[in-house]
C-alpha cells in the first residue's frame, strides 16, 4: 500500500477525536500509515475519555484447560491432542475443585475454564461439573469459548439457545472470546477449517448475550491474515456491540509460532511495534468497546507496560496457571505484588477486579 499522507492521518484522528465513526478504509490507512506515535496518542486520548486515565485494572483468576482432547486440528496449536493420544487428558473434579481453592486461597475471584473440542463430553458433564463448582466456591464461571459451546450443543443435539439456557442454569456465568482467532472465512478456513465459522462465532455471542450473559471478545493475528481482513474482525465485533452491548472488553494478541505448532514459522512476521499499532487503531475503531487488556502474556511485560499508552486500561490477569500459550513456547507469570509494582511503575493506580470489571481492591 502507497504512503499515508500526514495530513491524512491527522484528519482521521481529529475527527475521530471529535466521536466521529472512523470507517473500515481508514483504519487500514492508520495501519499503513506507521505513525505510532500519532496514532497512539489519539488512542490513548479515546482511552481516558471511556475510562479513569489514573487507575489500571487486572484480576486474580486461573485458566484452567479440563482437556486438551480435540477434533478440530487447528494448524497454529500446540496444545491440543487427537483422541486416544496417550498425552491427552481430562482433568478429573477431585484436580479442578483444588485448583479453585488455590484460587480463592490467593485472593482470586474467577476461574476462566476452557479445553478442547472433545467428541465425547455431552452436555450433562457440563451441568454436573458447573453445578457442583457452584454448590462448593463462591467463584466466577468465566467459561467454555463459542467454538465449545456449539460444539457442545452438536455432540449433545440440542439447538444453541437451549444449550445456552442449560448451561447458564447450572452455573455458567460468562463467555471468554476464545476461538475468534480473525473472524474472516478465507483465513480460517487455511488455519482452523473445522472450527466455527465466523458467523456461528458471532451467532455464539449474540445468543449469549440476549440471554443476559457478557463476553470478551478476542482477536489472534499473524497467520496468514492482512490488514483488511483484521480490520473485517473489528468491523464485525463493532456490529454485534452495537446490537447488543455484551461485549465487556477486547484483547489482540499476535500468534505464537513454535512448540510444534503445525504452522511453524509458516506465518507474517509480526513486531512489538506491530502490535501496539494493532492495539492502537482497535481502540479507535471499536469506539463501542469500554474496556481494552494488555497481552503482556504474549508480548511480554515491558510491552504489557506499553500497551497503556497505546489505549489499553486493563492488564487482565495475573495469570497463576495458563498452558495454550505456554505450549506455543512462551511463558510469562506474574504474582499479584509484581502485576501492582509493574502498573504503578507507569505511574498510575494499580485496582484488582472481577471478571464484571467491579473493583475489589484498590492498592
Amino acid at each position: 500500500m502507497a504512503t499515508v499522507a500526514p495530513n491524512r492521518v491527522d484528519d482521521i484522528l481529529e475527527r475521530a477525536g471529535q466521536g466521529a465513526r472512523i470507517t473500515d478504509e481508514e483504519a487500514v490507512e492508520l495501519l499503513a500509515s506507521r505513525d505510532l506515535i500519532r496514532v497512539g496518542q489519539a488512542a490513548a486520548a479515546q482511552r481516558a475519555r471511556q475510562t479513569d486515565d489514573g487507575e489500571v485494572t487486572f484480576i486474580i483468576d486461573r485458566n484452567v484447560n479440563y482437556t486438551n482432547f480435540c477434533v478440530t486440528d487447528c494448524d497454529f496449536c500446540a496444545f491440543y491432542r487427537r483422541p486416544m493420544d496417550p498425552e491427552g487428558y481430562v482433568l478429573p473434579k477431585t484436580v479442578i475443585f483444588r485448583k479453585i481453592e488455590e484460587t480463592l486461597e490467593l485472593g482470586g475471584t474467577a476461574l476462566l475454564l476452557q479445553g478442547g473440542h472433545h467428541p465425547g463430553l455431552r452436555i450433562e458433564w457440563y451441568e454436573d461439573l458447573f453445578s457442583d463448582i457452584k454448590a462448593r466456591y463462591p467463584i466466577h464461571l468465566h467459561a467454555l469459548s463459542p467454538s465449545e459451546v456449539l460444539h457442545i450443543a452438536h455432540v449433545s443435539k440440542l439447538d444453541l439457545d437451549e444449550t445456552i439456557g442449560r448451561l447458564r442454569a447450572a452455573g455458567h456465568d460468562s463467555i471468554p472470546g476464545g476461538g475468534a482467532e480473525i473472524l474472516v472465512d478465507r483465513v480460517r478456513e487455511e488455519i482452523a477449517p473445522r472450527k466455527t465459522t465466523s458467523d456461528e462465532w458471532l451467532g455464539v455471542m449474540r445468543a449469549a448475550h440476549e440471554q443476559g450473559m457478557s463476553s470478551t471478545a478476542t482477536m489472534m493475528y499473524g497467520t496468514v491474515d492482512t490488514w483488511e481482513d483484521r480490520i473485517e474482525h473489528l468491523r464485525r465485533l463493532r456490529e454485534v456491540q452495537d446490537d447488543t452491548g455484551g461485549f465487556r472488553a477486547f484483547v489482540c494478541w499476535s500468534y505464537q509460532s513454535g512448540g510444534g505448532s503445525a504452522r511453524g514459522d509458516d506465518h507474517v512476521p509480526t513486531t512489538s511495534a506491530d502490535y501496539l499499532m494493532m492495539l492502537a487503531v482497535s481502540r479507535i475503531y471499536l469506539d463501542n468497546f469500554e474496556h481494552f487488556q494488555s497481552s503482556w502474556v504474549t508480548q511480554g511485560l515491558r510491552i504489557g507496560q506499553l500497551a497503556l499508552a497505546f489505549g489499553c486500561d486493563d492488564m487482565g490477569s495475573i495469570m497463576i496457571e495458563e498452558n495454550v500459550v505456554r505450549a506455543a513456547g512462551t511463558a510469562f507469570r506474574l504474582d499479584t505484588e509484581r502485576m501492582v509494582a509493574a502498573i504503578e511503575a507507569t505511574g498510575r493506580r494499580a485496582v484488582q477486579r472481577d471478571t464484571l470489571y467491579r473493583p475489589v481492591k484498590r492498592f
